[in-house]
């Protein structure tokens, strides 16, 4: 994945990472399975990350939905 973090030092830090989405239906549903590979624990940004793709996942994807309305970081420079 190329990816721009602002907030480490290492601003291509998981350049070359991948992400993937898994579908997959279930008895009474649908589960999403989200997996960033090569996002690893001796990265500066591996906590922050984390904590981010947990939100984005379990709230502002399950927000969007459910409710068609996610919760995005607004891009660094855009009119508010």
């Amino acid at each position: 994945m190329d990816g721009y973090l602002s907030f480490v030092d290492d601003t291509t830090e998981w350049t070359g990472t991948d992400i993937t989405f898994d579908i997959v239906p279930t008895g009474d549903g649908t589960e999403v399975r989200f997996t960033h590979l090569g996002l690893a624990p001796h990265f500066e940004c591996f906590e922050k990350c984390s904590s981010g793709w947990r939100y984005y996942i379990a709230t502002s994807l399950h927000d969007h939905i459910i409710d068609h309305l996610g919760q995005p970081n607004q891009k660094e420079g855009a009119p508010s």
